[in-house]
């Protein structure tokens, strides 16, 4: 069991008349953490929802708030697992809350925003607090603070990523098996009953084809020409993956400037573990010729969680000019501008003179970690 960041954030947030939605990939643990939350009540006092199985579903589905009162009963804790999976889910949950108030608590969960937020968003205006739970971040991991255990375990969750039961697993072909099943359809199982999907093959070629190009600019007519189908949807397919949190995508930092790129995006995983599944690659850094873009991909990764569990609102870009000038990160706020390169080898020399329209510049390497992810 891991301390997970957010418990105690949410925790603060109970009976203040607005539902928790908890959202995140398939295995990162939003129903171990929800129930870990709700541990204290006694059974009684939880009304609890597994939208995975048909017959909870259609018990929230369009239903009114007679119905749903006589469903809820005296429980004081309301937890609806897998919610994005409930037809008109937002209306559901907009009867509750209103009728409630602060009586009674209400968490969701979803593996997916289709759905659950997309459709939620107007029904829930002002109703909601929104949480992401990630794969565990290096914080959770190592929550005592062992920096020296980090640097040494460190390649290892490159290469394995961090979703809990693999970070668990005792040995390296038992994390392999695991990844091999989470990445062959499970965590993005939530797609496939969207309309107009083809079948999980595509979107695996898909998938594989992005993981090779982690650290590049990802141009979708190539994808579309490469797997034999039009952009549009390739387009569709990717705005999918980010909402069911496998993919994200970095834009890039413009600001008028001239000579810059401004129309492809760079595309990662949530996870490292997940992309070098994809391509059947679990080989340590020292046997890989990716290991550059692999470190730019788990560093990102790690700077969201790190932000967005801090609450340290920042608008993240990448740069790069026609003539090869380049830079991994560029987090804006309303202020400050912030430039970040990453190296697995440590460099003692930076850029940092180069880039003086910077407020700062730092090489991220693994001897400083500390002040950038953990």
């Amino acid at each position: 069991m891991y301390k997970r960041l957010l418990k105690q954030i949410i925790a603060k947030k109970f009976f203040q008349g607005k539902i928790v939605i908890l959202a995140g990939a398939r295995q990162t643990g939003k129903t171990t953490l929800s129930l870990e939350l709700i541990k204290n009540y006694s059974k009684k006092n939880i009304r609890f929802f597994n939208c995975d199985n048909p017959s909870d579903r259609e018990e929230l589905a369009n239903k009114n708030i007679e119905f749903l009162k006589k469903l809820i009963g005296e429980a004081k804790v309301i937890f609806i697992d897998e919610a994005q999976k409930v037809e008109n889910i937002g209306q559901t949950l907009k009867l509750l809350v209103d009728f409630y108030k602060k009586e009674k608590q209400i968490i969701a969960t979803g593996s997916s925003i289709l759905n659950l937020l997309d459709y939620t968003q107007e029904p829930l205006t002002g109703r909601k607090f929104v949480y992401h739970l990630f794969p565990l971040s290096l914080k959770e991991i190592y929550a005592t603070g062992d920096y020296l255990t980090l640097l040494k375990e460190i390649e290892e969750l490159i290469v394995f990523g961090s979703y809990p039961e693999v970070v668990s697993q005792k040995s390296f072909k038992a994390k392999e098996d695991l990844l091999g099943e989470l990445s062959s359809s499970y965590i993005y199982k939530d797609i496939f009953g969207f309309q107009e999907i083809k079948g999980p093959d595509f979107l695996v070629k898909l998938l594989k084809a992005l993981a090779l190009q982690i650290g590049s600019e990802v141009s979708y007519n190539e994808l579309a020409n490469t797997l034999q189908i039009d952009k549009k949807t390739i387009e569709r397919y990717l705005e999918l993956l980010e909402k069911s949190f496998v993919i994200f995508r970095l834009k890039p930092f413009t600001k008028n400037k001239r000579r810059e790129i401004s129309k492809l995006k760079k595309i990662y995983f949530y996870d490292t573990g997940i992309r070098n599944a994809l391509i059947n690659n679990f080989n340590f850094l020292d046997k890989r010729n990716d290991k550059g873009a692999l470190w730019e991909n788990f560093l990102i990764a790690e700077r969201m969680k790190y932000l967005s569990y801090c609450k340290i609102k920042k608008e993240s870009y990448f740069w790069r000019t026609y003539d090869g000038n380049e830079i991994d990160l560029i987090e804006e706020t309303s202020d400050e501008l912030k430039g970040y390169e990453f190296k697995w080898q440590d460099k003692k020399k930076t850029k940092s003179q180069k880039y003086n329209w910077l407020d700062s510049f730092e090489i991220i390497a693994k001897k400083n970690l500390k002040g950038f992810v953990f």
